[in-house]
């Protein structure tokens, strides 16, 4: 048998647009859902569509983290007429005056860094910033970006992603479409 017929999913909705996400053993006997909504426009702009009625409208700026939750950003900020600003995993040598955080992401399961271009520090400076994600399962990724931001000289003033992940209760503050568990084998 092929892996793909052994494969196990997940059904998700996401804005009125069903998916069905591969499970993936992050350890064993314990999967995760994989949300991957790169080229994925169908869901993107359902996604961005729906968390733009629920994020405060007071807002400057957008920041998310390079990569998977960059279309998001993208069309959250067509939507609320405002800038995005992308926290790279790379410092490129064309960044100058940048700053950077270390997290440890649950994809990678190891420590990475956080940068923000110098050219983007503008637009965080003294703004209100909504920090934007795919999925926000360990929230290093959410913290690392709360850092830039104070870093910065901005405010945090919401946090939203399409999914949350792990204990249902444990991201109150996030602005989240839906919900994904962690799968224990018994």
């Amino acid at each position: 048998m092929s892996e793909a017929t052994d494969r196990k999913y997940y059904t998700v909705e996401i804005a009125g647009v069903t998916r069905h996400l591969p499970l993936f053993e992050v350890a064993p006997g314990v999967s995760i859902a994989i949300f991957n909504m790169l080229g994925d426009t169908e869901v993107v702009e359902a996604a961005a569509d729906e968390l733009a009625k629920r994020l405060p409208r007071d807002a400057d700026v957008l920041m998310t983290p390079e990569v998977k939750s960059i279309p998001l950003a993208h069309a959250l900020s067509v939507r609320m007429g405002i800038p995005y600003v992308v926290a790279r995993k790379i410092r490129k040598p064309y960044m100058v005056d940048s700053i950077s955080v270390e997290v440890v992401s649950i994809t990678t399961g190891k420590p990475q860094t956080l940068w923000l271009d110098g050219k983007d520090r503008p637009l965080i400076k003294d703004k209100r910033v909504i920090l934007v994600d795919d999925v926000v399962s360990t929230g290093s990724t959410l913290q690392g970006m709360r850092k830039l931001v104070a870093e910065a000289g901005g405010t945090v003033v919401a946090e939203a992603a399409v999914f949350t992940e792990g204990e249902e209760d444990a991201w109150p503050e996030v602005i989240a479409l839906g919900h994904l568990p962690v799968f224990k084998e018994a």
